[in-house]
């Protein structure tokens, strides 16, 4: 079968979205160039003309999964309701009981991080610009007198901590917290940050 000829953009998007799930299944040091043109049956050759090397194509992969959890984010706090309520939404997505990320992939990428410069550089621009975008919109809540939060990005902060360590325990050991309690005790540190009653928070 004839392929469509792609343009520049949309080439490097079918690379980058095979590349992410070629790291999810695989992992980041098994992956290889062969891999991701196996999969969508194109030369090694065409792979590394759009990206050079490996690790500029598994950083550019990680980069491309995480403007799109970014989008997603900004997406949720921008509705038009009430900052608790879109928090209470972000809270929940991003938690390892909702949708956001393929953990096992951002898990991959903070280990992986630990030896990869451009990665790195990747992980942290992700994780400032998610806590800049929470720490946000408890200002906006603060502001219009929602909540009581003196201090937004230590609670963004913290709320990410909690739910990043959540997501390592479920997705390296399944069964060890069960996926319902992962979500009250998300709910129950965001009430609690945020100086609201946990049952009240969550009727709101």
């Amino acid at each position: 079968m004839t392929r469509v000829r792609l343009s520049v953009a949309e080439r490097r998007g079918e690379l980058l979205r095979a590349a992410v799930e070629q790291i999810e299944a695989r992992g980041v040091a098994a992956v290889r160039i062969a891999d991701v043109a196996s999969a969508l049956g194109v030369s090694n050759a065409l792979v590394l003309y759009h990206f050079s090397t490996k690790e500029k194509l598994v950083a550019a992969a990680f980069r491309h999964a995480a403007e799109a959890d970014l989008a997603h984010l900004r997406r949720l706090l921008g509705r038009r309701t009430s900052a608790l309520r879109r928090l209470r939404s972000a809270v929940r997505w991003y938690a390892p009981t909702g949708q956001a990320k393929g953990w096992r992939l951002w898990i991959e990428g903070w280990s992986a991080a630990l030896r990869e410069p451009a990665l790195r550089e990747v992980t942290q621009d992700l994780d400032r610009q998610w806590k800049a975008a929470l720490a946000e919109v408890i200002a906006e809540g603060m502001a219009a007198g929602e909540f009581h939060c003196p201090d937004p990005h230590g609670t963004a902060l913290r709320l990410t901590a909690l739910l990043d360590g959540l997501a390592v325990q479920l997705t390296s050991y399944p069964g060890a917290v069960p996926r319902a309690r992962a979500q009250e005790w998300a709910e129950e540190a965001l009430a609690r940050e945020l100086g609201l009653d946990p049952a009240a928070s969550t009727r709101s």
